[in-house]
């Protein structure tokens, strides 16, 4: 559990003070390290490092009957296959499932990690984080679309796709131009980073509330709303991990659908 914020009060005691954006604001590493190397950038490449470890552990030498990691790593792949690339894009979602594995554990590790002791951080509550992965997708869904439908063709089978009234192409064209080409990767970014901002201030106003009325003012009265943060911030921390990994699976699947959309514009 972290410890509580507050500040001087004007009778020079102490009072609470619920945590602020400064809880998301990290110096670098060490004294002298470049002003980018910070816990954010750690806990990115600690994630990077712990999903290729699974796999690579899971599947260097597979057996015919899985077991341990293997077991662990079978179940992953086919559930990203099996709920995110075959239900979104078809018989073509196999051909991308290292891509939406990649970004599913990737999204649940960096995720989890807001949980984890001494880490405590979900890196995707950063902007920047989800931007990348976002910017990443959007990228390849405008290769895709060129290649597979020509860049005229694309933006006909986006905005005047077959079987609408005319006159409502006048009010449904601009709408999906705006919605692709526009708005996509900001709102597939800002979903998982809202979440992620959200949860983890959550977390620690229960952990501080826990924190101060249970340990700096220990009085008959606050122990009890300390006793309510220490059960909150359990309680939270359950739901939490349930929303860090329910955004890993939200954003892969919007990921599949937007490959799909590239690659079988007439879906």
């Amino acid at each position: 559990m972290s410890a509580p914020h507050y500040l001087a009060s004007p009778g020079g005691g102490e009072e609470f003070q619920a945590p602020g954006l400064e809880i998301f604001e990290f110096a670098p590493l060490w004294h002298g390290a470049p002003s980018w190397l910070t816990k954010p950038v750690l806990i990115a490449a600690l994630s990077v490092i712990i999903v290729c470890a699974f796999f690579w552990a899971a599947f260097n030498k597979p057996k015919l009957v899985p077991r341990g990691v293997q077991n662990l790593g079978e179940i992953g792949y086919l559930f990203v296959r099996d709920q995110v690339a075959r239900p979104m894009i078809g018989k073509d979602g196999d051909k991308w499932m290292p891509f939406l594995v990649s970004v599913f554990f990737f999204i649940l590790i960096i995720n989890w990690m807001g949980v984890i002791p001494v880490m405590q951080m979900p890196i995707a509550s950063h902007i920047a984080f989800p931007i990348v992965l976002a910017l990443v997708v959007y990228l390849m869904m405008w290769f895709l679309s060129i290649k597979h439908q020509g860049l005229v063709g694309w933006f006909k089978n986006m905005m005047f796709p077959p079987g609408l009234p005319k006159p409502l192409y006048l009010l449904y064209a601009p709408i999906e131009l705006l919605s692709v080409i526009i708005l996509r990767p900001f709102t597939h970014s800002v979903r998982l980073f809202a979440n992620m901002f959200a949860g983890h201030l959550l977390l620690a106003f229960f952990a501080t509330v826990a924190y101060w009325f249970l340990f700096e003012k220990l009085t008959a009265l606050g122990a009890g709303l300390g006793v309510v943060g220490f059960l909150m911030t359990i309680v939270m921390t359950g739901f939490e991990m349930f929303v860090q990994a329910l955004q890993a699976f939200i954003f892969a699947l919007l990921a599949a659908s937007y490959i799909a959309g590239a690659i079988h514009p007439e879906h």
